[in-house]
């Protein structure tokens, strides 16, 4: 699919640019050379490396007087297809006079020695031409795409003063026509389609320099392209011009890029995954004992980066003094706490994405809980460090106004109780900041107490603002001392019960014995008589008991 679309692009891009390119194409020439105006013969030859010193000028010769016109411009010739060489052609107009015998041409470019020329006129033509313009003109200086030539243009002989000097830059290889036929520019045209399961380029090569082998790799594009380990070599042999490169990631900044084998070959570059910014906000890391938050830039694209709390509705609200512009390079927030809701925000132009590294709670230090018990509710602070906190309450609403806070210290795994009292319970949010880092997010955490209790109640509550501190004393005192009067009482009844048991264990031996001894006294008849008292329970009557 990639294929066809960039297909159909080029396609159209070269429609649109037909009409351009035809009126940019230079001109060609069979072979290159000198030639004069119609009458004036003139003859070439090599000038000499040190030019003998300029002569006085005859009155009325000067500069402007002799040359009129001098113009710069490339021209091609081919031998083939791809095989177009550029020109510079050198047309100058003057006006022929009986002391100008010829004209001299210089030509310099960087790292190359000057190239100068002489043409002179025939004694003959001269004579019959002086006093009209006359035009000479050379196109037989090689150029390179993109090259400076500097060009100096004097009289022969030369005349002190009479010099014509300017620069010409010869065509870049942007044009269509150069990157067609000359060999120089000739890069290929880069065709590929996109496996995003396999993560794999196929990448087809159109128009490239014939007899030659070509080269494709895939690279990440800054002041250079820094290559990849993905690289292939199309063979000149080979009729299929293609290759499959694998990639790790799509990022905006990787690019396939491909250059004839030749020396200096120009390179042609495509970026498939260009717009793809949201690439970019990945490798996140954090060190745990630097409390260290870092990012790398891995594609040169101007970023403000920043450091965000999330709140409820998915916003992000930026944090004061924590962002920083990048284009390349590493970024590092130091002193961060971990806290699930803090954020790091990306923002290229009106673009912004945020990115939540702790949102799993892998290093989270400290939380606001309630455990709830029945009828109760209460909030605590723990940690799993020694830090101090900036704890305030405010009402629930919309937004929450710290009207008052205090520093609470919270010792490492011992829960702390933020609830003073009812009202600020009741109704009510905590809003909780860590003091002892650079970069905290700061946690609202809202009760539901109220939900629970009655109007009534809660309006007896808020009016007499009971201190429970003061009823629940005085109540454990009371029960301690009716537990102990219980106990007292409860051991008086116990002496009490054993003494009246003893007592009538006593009672019950001492009618017997009261029986038994009137029983035993002798009567005068020398018997017992037993008595049939009503004391010893004997209902029957006495009987004698002789020996």
């Amino acid at each position: 699919m990639f294929r066809w679309t960039t297909l159909f692009m080029s396609s159209c891009c070269l429609a649109l640019s037909g009409a351009a390119a035809a009126s940019t194409r230079l001109e060609r020439i069979e072979t290159c050379g000198t030639r004069c105006s119609q009458g004036l013969h003139c003859k070439s030859k090599p000038d000499y490396l040190f030019t003998p010193t300029c002569q006085m000028p005859p009155n009325g010769l000067n500069t402007s007087s002799v040359f009129h016109n001098i113009s710069l411009s490339t021209v091609m010739r081919c031998e083939g297809r791809q095989r177009c060489s550029l020109h510079l052609r050198i047309n100058t107009l003057l006006q022929l006079n009986e002391p100008i015998h010829g004209v001299s041409i210089c030509t310099a470019t960087a790292g190359m020695m000057v190239n100068c020329r002489i043409f002179r006129f025939t004694r003959s033509s001269r004579q019959r031409m002086s006093g009209l313009q006359v035009e000479v003109e050379n196109d037989c200086t090689s150029l390179s795409p993109s090259q400076q030539v500097q060009v100096m243009v004097k009289t022969v002989p030369s005349y002190c003063g009479i010099t014509w000097t300017g620069s010409y830059s010869a065509p870049e290889c942007v044009s269509e026509d150069l990157r067609r036929h000359v060999p120089e520019c000739i890069t290929g045209t880069l065709l590929y389609d996109v496996n995003p399961e396999r993560k794999e380029l196929r990448i087809s090569v159109a128009d490239m320099l014939e007899d030659h082998s070509y080269h494709l790799r895939l690279c990440y594009k800054d002041f250079l392209c820094i290559g990849t380990e993905a690289k292939a070599l199309i063979t000149k042999e080979n009729p299929v011009k293609s290759a499959v490169l694998p990639y790790s990631r799509p990022l905006p900044c990787l690019c396939i890029e491909g250059w004839s084998a030749v020396v200096d070959a120009l390179r042609v570059q495509v970026c498939p995954f260009k717009d793809r910014l949201e690439e970019l906000w990945f490798g996140i890391t954090f060190d745990p004992l630097e409390g260290t938050l870092s990012w790398e830039l891995r594609c040169p694209v101007p970023t403000v980066v920043s450091l965000c709390r999330k709140e409820g509705d998915g916003a992000c609200v930026d944090l004061p003094h924590a962002s920083q512009n990048v284009s390349r390079g590493k970024v590092a927030f130091s002193e961060v706490d971990p806290h699930p809701q803090l954020c790091i925000k990306f923002t290229v132009g009106t673009q912004s994405w945020t990115r939540c590294p702790f949102a799993a709670g892998s290093f989270q230090v400290w939380d606001v809980v309630s455990p709830r018990r029945p009828g109760h509710e209460e909030v605590k602070l723990r940690s799993k460090v020694n830090a101090a906190f900036l704890v305030g309450w405010c009402a629930k609403s919309a937004e929450c106004h710290i009207t008052k806070t205090h520093t609470v210290h919270v010792e490492k795994n011992t829960p702390v109780a933020l609830n003073r009292n009812y009202e600020e319970l009741c109704d009510s949010c905590v809003q909780v900041k860590r003091l002892d880092v650079k970069y905290g997010a700061t946690v609202i955490h809202c009760t539901e107490q109220c939900k629970h209790i009655s109007p009534l109640t809660l309006n007896i509550l808020s009016q007499t603002s009971w201190d429970w501190t003061w009823v629940i004393v005085p109540a454990g005192v009371c029960l301690s001392g009716i537990i102990i009067v219980t106990l007292v009482l409860l051991f008086i009844l116990t002496v009490h019960q054993r003494k009246q048991k003893r007592t009538g264990n006593e009672k019950q031996i001492d009618p017997a014995l009261d029986c038994v001894v009137p029983a035993l006294q002798s009567h005068p008849h020398r018997g017992i008589l037993i008595p049939d008292s009503p004391q010893c329970g004997n209902t029957e009557k006495a009987n004698l008991i002789s020996e």
